[in-house]
């Protein structure tokens, strides 16, 4: 039996494909004002799930994350940014 749905992580066809999810990204389900193709769905921090939009992103080579979350990880570290002072 072949499946009738297409296996996450597959690409499904021609036009666009989400950055995130390599599936196509049709016009009615694209994340509006981001220069790439992303499903609405798919348009969230990859850390917190956070919904996002291109106001509210951070990127982060291929991946977006909200700009605390961003901060977090790439953001400058050292005294009093980034960790604990002991």
């Amino acid at each position: 039996n072949r499946p009738t749905e297409a296996v996450i992580g597959e690409k499904s066809g021609p036009g666009p494909h989400c950055p995130r999810c390599l599936r196509t990204v049709y016009d009615a389900e694209r994340a509006i004002g981001l220069n790439d193709a992303w499903h609405k769905s798919c348009c969230c921090c990859k850390e917190c799930r956070k919904p996002l939009d291109a106001s509210t992103l951070s990127r982060h080579e291929v991946e977006i994350y909200c700009k605390g979350c961003y901060a977090k990880h790439f953001g400058p570290h050292g005294y009093g940014v980034g960790s604990l002072a002991k």
